[in-house]
């Protein structure tokens, strides 16, 4: 008891800062539409976001903020970053909702990088979508396809490195034992028994914790919990306030997630996203892994994944 009221007193003090709420009902939203500083953008592809959207959405599809295939967690040059929500017509004082569809929990993880990309880039009134298209639909709030165009902003955007966990930080963090490496991914990834495809070697950062991004939300959901609900999932998980946190997974979507639980639901201020996570960290043959497999079960995994890729 006394370690939850820690956690929420912690907790409490840092989330009074914020302004905008980082989750928004579809009520919520609805009532926010007339509001020209606000600005939705929904992230799904474009066939499916030319087929209905909320009433005004912009599309900016989730690959467009994203890196190479050699590591999709990698965050887009800053240039390429700049475009982007210059074209959105995103300003400091733009409040961006971030939509995605609402398909699960691995869906959410989409909202909550695009999310992160854009605190990184300086804009600070940011929400998501609870339970985005889907629950909107459920809502029995409208949808259209009315084409949307806005003006170009001349927006630009400084990459705040608070939030940002390279991989040499990260290194020093390994090395030191200071911190807390929280992994998101499921057990079988933070157990070395499978890999991501552009992961060299499956295993995890030394001294890590795993913290799966599915925790936070309603089962079988992609909706975000009430934060009296977050506060009991951190109180009983690796998550420690008082310590520097780095948040990762394979390419820094999972991880996402519990970011923005930590970050913006519960208002933890000293938490990081590694972007590049596990592939970028696997491709640097130098840097030390946890749960690493034997060489035997490592041909294994190769074997399986080249006949699931010849044979998909």
């Amino acid at each position: 008891m006394k370690r939850l009221s820690i956690l929420i007193f912690g907790f409490a003090l840092a989330a009074s800062a914020f302004a905008a709420q980082p989750l928004l009902a579809p009520t919520e939203l609805q009532l926010k539409l007339a509001d020209p500083q606000v600005r939705v953008i929904d992230i799904r592809d474009a066939a499916s976001y030319g087929g209905n959207h909320i009433p005004g959405a912009v599309n900016a599809p989730y690959a467009t903020w994203r890196g190479p295939a050699t590591n999709p967690g990698e965050l887009p040059p800053l240039s390429k970053l700049t475009e982007l929500v210059q074209g959105l017509g995103l300003t400091p004082a733009s409040h961006a909702v971030v939509v995605s569809s609402g398909a699960d929990a691995t869906d959410f993880g989409a909202t909550a990088r695009v999310y992160w990309t854009l605190k990184v880039l300086g804009l600070k009134e940011l929400s998501v979508l609870n339970g985005g298209v889907k629950a909107w639909s459920q809502a029995g709030l409208a949808l259209n396809n009315a084409p949307v165009k806005v003006s170009a902003s001349r927006f630009e955007p400084k990459l705040d490195s608070s939030l940002i966990a390279t991989k040499e930080e990260v290194t020093q963090r390994v090395k030191s034992g200071d911190s807390v490496l929280i992994d998101a991914r499921p057990v079988a990834f933070f157990n070395g028994e499978t890999r991501a495809p552009a992961a060299k070697e499956a295993g995890t950062l030394p001294g890590a914790v795993n913290l799966q991004h599915d925790k936070w939300f309603a089962p079988g959901s992609s909706t975000f919990v009430s934060t009296d609900q977050a506060r009991l999932i951190a109180a009983s998980s690796p998550i420690n306030p008082a310590k520097e946190t780095v948040s990762f997974c394979n390419t820094g979507h999972w991880a996402s997630t519990n970011w923005f639980a930590m970050s913006e639901v519960l208002g933890q201020k000293n938490v990081k996203l590694y972007a590049g996570s596990m592939v970028e960290w696997s491709q640097d043959a130098g840097l030390p892994m946890a749960n690493a497999p034997s060489r035997g079960k490592q041909l294994l995994q190769d074997a399986k994944m080249w006949v699931d890729k010849a044979f998909k």
